[in-house]
This record gives C-alpha cells, structure tokens and sequence, in this order.
C-alpha cells in the first residue's frame, strides 16, 4: 500500500517551514482507495516568493484548521504505507518536523518519483513534476497546489509501475507473511486477491519471485495453485511467502506482460514458459524466373520472420488457405502450376505486387498502429505500439492524454525484451479476439 502525496510549505529557514496544504492518496498500486486534501494554517508568516508560486496566502489560510487538527487523519490515511512523493526526502522531512513539534515520532518508509524516474526513464532533460508530466502526456492541473501535484504524482507513479521490469517498487513494498500456519497463509494470500484480470507474482521468503502467472480472475487462479496435489504446486506452496499482482484490464496487455516478465526475471517455477512461443516461422525466397515464394521454416531468432506459428501443421493450414484465397498460384506444386500458366501467363513484377497487397493486408505488422484495448480502470485504456512494423513496447495512458506524438509514446511504454515473441503473441489473439481501436498513426483513427 502507497500513500502518495504532495505538501506545500511557508518556506523559510531549514526546519523552519511550516505546512499550508497537505493532499494524499492511499494507493492499493492500482487504485486510489481513500484521499485527504486540506490547506493547513502554518501558524508563522508565508515567504512572499512562495505565496506567488502557489497562489496560497495568509488569508486563505486564516480559518483553516491547524497541523494538529489534521494529525490524526494523516496517520491514519498513510498507515501501513510506503510514502511515495516528488522529491520524497522533502516531504518526508516536513512531516517529520511537524509531527516532532507535537511530541510524536512520525517514521514511514518512502519513494522517490524522481529517482525512479531517472532510473527508469534516463535521458530526459529535467525531472521536475511539470515537464516530466509534459514529457509523458500525463495532464496536469493545479501547478504548485497540494492536491493537483499530488493527483499528477499518482499518475506518474502508476506509469512508473508499469516500467518497473525488474519489480523492485513491488519488492521493496512486500511485507513478509508472519502466519505459523502455512494453511492460514494461503487463505490470507487468496482473499486478499482481486477477481480481476492480471499478472500476479508468487514470492518466497527472500522477496524473491519464484512463479508469474496471468488469469482472468486472479483470485480463481490462485486458489487452484494453492489447491493442486502436484509435486510442482506442493513446492510452490511450501515456499510461497507473499503474492503482488497487477490489473491490466486487457487480455493482450496480460499475455505480453507475462510473457515479458518470465523472460527477464526468469522465476524458478516457469522454466517451461521462457522458452520461445513458437516453433514454425514464414519466409520468402525468389526463384529463379523472379517470382516471390512463401515458405515454411523452423524458428530462428536470428531472422526476420514474416509471421510465426506455433507448430508445422498451424503453419501449413495458414499458408495452403493464403495461397488458395489470393490465387498465389506460384506456391502451388508445379503440376499445378503448369495447368494455370497454360491458361494465365502474369508477369513476375504483377504476381509480386499482388503478393505483396495479400499479405500487407492480412498482417498488422506492415504498418504503423496503436493497438487500443481496455485499461485498468474506465478512466484508462492500454497501449501496444507497433512502428515500422515492429513492436516497441505496450503501456498504459490515462483517457486525457495526447499519445500520438511518439516522444510521448517512447517515454510511457515499457519496451519488449523479446520482440518475435510479443509478434507471435500479437498475431496469435488478434486472429480470434477484438481490441477497442487500431489507430493508424500514418492517418487518422479508424476503429
């Protein structure tokens, strides 16, 4: 659980300053489940530099209730946290003085957006929360005020989630299962799942993940893992600490973050699933009268593959009903071929080009799209982002972002570690399953 939040100060010496406004969201890592936002009376003059920049002044805060009067709501919306703030060591200091000057120990751990960041997202020219929120298409409203500083932090903060390949925001926000009873422990661990779709994280003791699942009820899944009487389940019972999960609203988005995750934590409970996701792999050659063939070929990472297949006989009954439907004749045995050239002679050139069109128009991959799905909540929709006919990396955005521009695009996507793998995923569920929009970035939208 994260309370993210933002304060504003009177400024002055070191120490010195006091609170004017306090905003903060109690954040599950998917959704805000309780908020606070208050002005704050300081009790002590507001430096003039300060009023300007935030707009707050003394006779705002006049009537407003004084740090004491809020202390008590403060801990109670960040307990049991990990503070999450823009340049955290300032806010976590500011917290801690107050709550010093009322006799109270205040300690929470805490993140800093501008660290993971910078860890996350290198290169940019400047961190401060307005052009990191600019960089990012994240909307920002209420500059320098508690509460809209803090709301734009939750978003940021839900991006940076997503990035996190190496899961070390999760990991450092576990909490260790102190249950004797390993019964009772899994109990805990499948009530405390959501129903939702997802990816979930199995941990040991160490904080280390030993398995990543994906399901449409995280809850169900869980429950069968916890249920099972085989050797592999009795071992990850034995050995299951704690479990983080992540929403993602869309199908597609859970095959690729799974698929993605498995390849760069390498869990010791998913040795079979980190290996390629297909076996078979199209191709083409010219022969020599200069006319294009397709062909079936085993897998190989090295090559550019046309399309990929998860077996030989998927691959045959896709290329004998392409070859059927466009009239590619050349790909036909040459007994066959002899009977329709004798009726139709086209030319290399004509045959290319209408191959060319066939298979442009049967692979999403020729093009330059977005893949719009569902999000995580209503406010939200996901991302695949495919340019240049490769995949670059799916992610999340927030329904009043402008995500067309692609520096935008670079910043809020997580990119693929292995690129034919997400292509054959892809490929795979859009032959069966509908997104909610393709957006050709080369024109305008087109559902």
């Amino acid at each position: 659980m994260y309370a993210i939040l933002d304060i504003e100060t009177t400024g002055g010496q070191y120490n010195e300053e006091g609170i004017t406004e306090i905003a903060i969201y109690r954040f599950d890592g998917h959704e805000v489940v309780d908020q606070f936002s208050s002005l704050v009376n300081p009790e002590r003059p507001i430096q003039p530099y300060v009023a300007k920049l935030t707009g707050i002044n003394a006779n705002m805060l006049r009537r407003a209730p004084k740090f004491y009067e809020v202390a008590k709501r403060v801990i109670e919306i960040t307990q049991d946290c990990t503070i999450v703030a823009h340049n955290a060591s300032f806010d976590r200091r500011i917290l801690a003085t107050e709550f010093r000057r009322l006799g109270y120990n205040y300690e929470r751990e805490s993140l800093c957006t501008i660290e993971l960041a910078k860890k996350l997202i290198p290169g940019l020219p400047s961190y401060s929360l307005g052009k990191l929120t600019k960089h990012l298409g994240i909307p920002m409203n209420n500059r320098h005020r508690a509460h809209g500083d803090a709301k734009a932090t939750v978003s940021l903060f839900k991006l940076l989630l997503a990035k996190d390949r190496e899961k070390e925001i999760i990991s450092k926000s576990v909490k260790e299962n102190t249950q004797n009873s390993i019964k009772s422990k899994h109990l805990e661990l499948i009530e405390n799942a959501p129903t939702d779709l997802g990816v979930y994280y199995i941990y040991n003791q160490a904080k280390r993940i030993i398995y990543i699942g994906r399901g449409k009820n995280i809850k169900k899944k869980l429950t069968q893992h916890f249920t099972y009487d085989n050797n592999k389940s009795k071992r990850l019972q034995a050995e299951v600490a704690s479990v983080a999960y992540e929403k993602t609203g869309s199908q597609l988005i859970a095959l690729i973050k799974e698929s993605e995750e498995i390849i760069k934590t390498k869990p010791l409970y998913n040795r079979r699933t980190r290996k390629r996701l297909y076996s078979h792999q199209l191709a083409s050659t010219v022969n020599e009268e200069g006319y294009t063939q397709l062909k079936i070929e085993k897998a190989d990472g090295r090559k550019r593959a046309l399309m990929t297949f998860s077996n030989y006989p998927q691959a045959e009954a896709w290329l004998t009903a392409f070859v059927h439907e466009n009239d590619l004749h050349q790909n036909k045995s040459n007994r066959q071929k002899r009977n329709v050239d004798k009726a139709k002679k086209e030319c290399p050139e004509a045959y290319n080009q209408r191959l060319r069109e066939a298979f442009s128009a049967q692979s999403i991959f020729e093009k330059d799209l977005l893949l719009i799905d569902r999000g995580r909540t209503i406010e939200e929709r996901s991302l695949i982002w495919i340019a240049n006919g490769k995949v670059k990396g799916y992610g999340f955005y927030d329904l009043n972002h402008q995500i067309t521009n692609p520096d935008i695009l670079k910043n809020i996507v997580s990119p693929i570690v292995d690129v034919q793998n997400a292509t054959h995923i892809i490929q795979k569920h859009i032959q069966t399953h509908n997104v909610l929009k393709i957006v050709n970035l080369n024109s305008k939208p087109a559902d």
